[in-house]
């Protein structure tokens, strides 16, 4: 049995890991890179071990550094969260040559899958419907390239075997563009992955991002717990989640399930996974690729069915049988997920990095907020804009928007633009409160309104009112009044938590870690 799991990311997953490990009464050991040395990941583990500088390429993406971490605080599993190393079988391969048990699927799924031609091959031969196209293609034969095309039609899809994340994808609507979709696709693929193999694919337009969440045992279960609806995105990027979805209905719900189930029995899947359609409008779905790992937007689907993916993860490495395996699924009530990024929606999405001086969470019934967030955290600039997940649950999904809403207007957070606008301006139209939308629907129909004149985006009462509280609140657990902040300089409690940032507080190794024992400057 796990008894202590080393978690080899950072931010809001390890945190959310950590509190269903304590649940279970297992320890955790965290990583940390130099600019992450104070992050609540590593104040909240029993066990924290520095593994490089702040680049991922030097730290969290650094196989041997994992392992030895591992092996240095006698953690037993690993779990990879999502990104970093999470899909990678070498590091699945790492792990079990040290006797780790991976939290997480085979070396052998994640080959069969990882490639999306490999995973296009596999899925026909299981019955899963995929998208025409044509597979294994060189960035530069364009000759065999123009034949296909001809064959698939136009507009089509141009993508990288080995992508994801949105990166070696080109739209080409004229046969003219061909031949540069392909050298950027294939460029863009070998500086991300070292693979320049492409594949064609028919575009599918309009259509919805529809994934369905699964997990495996050892005994040969695999359980489908319903759709997830993905369709706003912004550059191949989800901005917004939601289960169910408003366009799946009882009939398409089953057959979703029923073709991820076979994907997953196709190449003996075990683990948590999500297996991504197209669905059109006329109720066609379209195999899009696996995701061989938890997913960011896995708690709508946790709201909707009332479980824990990341204990039932647990129980599976555990060698032990999903409970009611059989049990037939029906989401109850709807879940919404906002993804909260440093960014800033009245530039242009300009990337938002730097110190925050102060947040109040949203709270109350069917409110949930993931993060990594505190008062005084300097976000450093070496990863992912996301900075924390604010999720609700309610009965109705006119009621779930009307919840977001009231939680997007509850957060507070200064110090950095966020994309909160952007889902408050987003929530009120037309098209997405009726769900009419589509995954090319946000860039092509959505305007982000202007900022108020005279505005800027940090401008409210809750700000002002959250900060002056905040301050007096400083003051007091500093054991006195404070001297009010001058015109020209900011709040003591300002720079006593720039002092905190620029300091650091030095968590020790052992079982005493900062919730549960001390820490020292």
């Amino acid at each position: 049995m796990i008894k202590r799991v080393l978690i080899a990311n950072r931010g809001e997953i390890a945190l959310r890991i950590q509190r269903t490990c304590r649940e279970l009464g297992i320890e955790t050991v965290a990583v940390y890179s130099d600019p992450d040395r104070n992050a609540l990941h590593v104040r909240n583990a029993d066990y924290a071990v520095r593994i490089g500088p702040g680049p991922a390429l030097e730290s969290y993406l650094v196989i041997e550094k994992i392992i030895e971490a591992a092996r240095q605080t006698g953690a037993d599993a690993v779990h990879p969260g999502y990104g970093f190393l999470s899909e990678n079988a070498r590091f699945v391969d790492a792990c079990a040559a040290a006797g780790l048990t991976f939290i997480g699927p085979s070396a052998g799924a994640m080959r069969a899958l990882g490639g999306k031609v490999s995973a296009r091959r596999l899925m026909a031969a299981a019955g899963v419907p995929i998208v025409p196209g044509a597979n294994d293609i060189s960035a530069d034969d364009f000759a065999t390239a123009e034949r296909e095309a001809a064959r698939i039609g136009f507009p089509l899809m141009v993508k990288a075997s080995a992508g994801g994340g949105g990166r070696g994808i080109r739209l080409v609507e004229r046969p003219g563009d061909l031949a540069n979709a392909m050298r950027a696709a294939g460029n863009e693929a070998a500086a991300a992955f070292g693979d320049a193999t492409i594949f064609l694919e028919k575009y599918i337009s309009p259509a919805r991002h529809i994934e369905v969440q699964i997990i495996g045992d050892a005994h040969g279960n695999v359980r489908a717990f319903g759709e997830r609806e993905c369709s706003i995105q912004r550059r191949n990027q989800k901005l917004v989640e939601e289960a169910p979805s408003v366009a799946v209905t009882p009939e398409i719900r089953a057959r979703l399930c029923a073709a991820a189930v076979a994907a997953a029995r196709s190449c003996g899947y075990q683990n948590a996974g999500t297996v991504e359609f197209l669905l059109d409008r006329d109720g066609n779905f379209y195999f899009l690729e696996v995701n061989a790992r938890l997913q960011v937007e896995h708690p709508v689907t946790e709201l909707v069915y009332g479980i824990d993916l990341v204990a039932l993860q647990i129980l599976v490495a555990n060698g032990e049988p999903l409970p009611d395996a059989g049990a037939a699924m029906v989401p109850g009530g709807w879940a919404i997920e906002c993804r909260i990024n440093g960014e800033d929606p009245y530039a242009n999405f300009a990337p938002s990095v730097g110190l925050i001086d102060f947040v109040d969470f949203p709270a109350g019934p069917g409110v949930r907020f993931d993060t990594m967030l505190y008062s005084g955290l300097d976000v450093p600039v070496f990863y992912d804009s996301l900075l924390a997940k604010l999720i609700v649950w309610a009965e109705t999904r006119e009621r779930a928007i009307e919840r977001m809403r009231r939680a997007l207007r509850d957060l507070v957070i200064s110090g950095v633009q966020t994309n909160a606008p952007f889902h408050l301006a987003l929530l009120e139209h037309p098209d997405f409160r009726s769900g009419d939308v589509s995954t090319g629907w946000l860039e092509s129909t959505f305007t982000m309104p202007p900022l108020p004149e005279g505005a800027s985006p940090a401008e409210d009462g809750s700000l002002a009112t959250a900060l002056i509280a905040g301050a007096i609140a400083a003051g007091m657990l500093a054991g006195g009044a404070q001297e009010p902040a001058s015109a020209r300089g900011i709040t003591h409690w300002v720079q006593a938590a720039r002092g905190i940032s620029r300091r650091g507080l030095r968590v020790d190794g052992g079982t005493t870690g900062w919730r549960r024992g001390t820490a020292s400057r």
